[in-house]
């Protein structure tokens, strides 16, 4: 992967290991010309996936992939989470993603280690500056997040910690994440805030999620997809074109690359990335292709 990609990607731990195979042997040769910078891959609630992400991270460490575990104290205690920090230092892994993490219901965590901020001071002081760290932000906001400035404040604490980026919750209103990153300027945010972007291929999958973690699905979208609910094959195209025009939008003004959500799909992913002119060898050739269409 190029240190300087178009995009990043997103995966979540194959649970076996015809699933890992899958995803190392057909789903990442298939992004390939998407020229991404690094790929993440997710930490269940309260670290449920733990083995199965580090046997993940580490097998695409193995390929040559550049990967960035995702981690929280979750249910854990520090000393854990000290273990497996220097397990992906000690083999060669330079990237985190540092999250607050979601609980399993139910479950309390046993210490008082619970916010993003104070996982990267605690990934700093054990490591220095050996991990690139990237955070999550919240253009329309953490459905837990007190307000709006105060979910701004939150994501600068994280940033002032020590993390290098954000990267986005899932959106689909666009205006929402310029709106937020002129926020986080005003607020003295200078770190990149890496739009995320989730492909429609299940718009009732898409709407269970958004329901879970405050992502807004405009109205106009809602609509539309109703016409297509006898036309399963319609309603996949719509998703494309609606999700293709976001991300061109965004590479015209400039955005820092996009971090793709792929729910370890290659194709919804391609498909998008061709159509916004997002591909190619050279990122800064994709960029100008998608500000000057007509030179293309």
């Amino acid at each position: 992967m190029a240190k300087d990609g178009n995009c990043s990607l997103e995966f979540f731990p194959p649970k076996t290991l015809a699933g890992r195979l899958k995803l190392l042997e057909e789903t990442l040769p298939a992004l390939i010309e998407l020229n991404a910078s690094y790929c993440s891959v997710t930490y269940g609630a309260g670290g449920s996936t733990r083995d199965t992400t580090v046997d993940t991270v580490l097998a695409l460490s193995e390929q040559g992939y550049d990967v960035a575990p995702h981690l929280s104290f979750g249910t854990e205690d520090g000393a854990l989470i000290e273990q497996l920090i220097t397990r992906y230092q000690t083999n060669g892994i330079n990237k985190l993603v540092a999250l607050r993490g979601d609980l399993p219901e139910g479950v309390n965590t046993g210490h008082d280690l619970r916010h993003a901020s104070e996982l990267v001071s605690f990934i700093r002081g054990l490591t220095g500056d050996h991990f690139e760290i990237a955070v999550a932000a919240y253009p329309e906001i953490h459905p837990e997040a007190p307000g709006y400035d105060r979910d701004i404040l939150f994501l600068k604490e994280k940033l002032d910690a020590g993390a290098n980026r954000a990267v986005t919750q899932y959106f689909y209103n666009v205006e929402s994440y310029f709106y937020f990153v002129d926020r986080c300027l005003a607020a003295g945010i200078t770190q990149p805030i890496h739009p995320g972007i989730m492909p429609i291929t299940n718009f009732a999958n898409v709407q269970r999620f958004s329901a879970a973690c405050g992502a807004e699905i405009p109205r106009w979208i809602e609509r539309r997809m109703g016409d297509f609910s006898n036309d399963p094959d319609g309603a996949y195209r719509f998703g494309i074109e609606v999700v293709s025009q976001l991300c061109a939008t965004l590479i015209e003004s400039g955005a820092p690359p996009i971090h793709f959500y792929t729910m370890n799909q290659s194709a919804p992913v391609c498909t998008i990335a061709r159509n916004c002119g997002l591909t190619g060898s050279d990122g800064s050739d994709a960029r100008d292709k998608a500000l000057h269409p007509s030179a293309a």
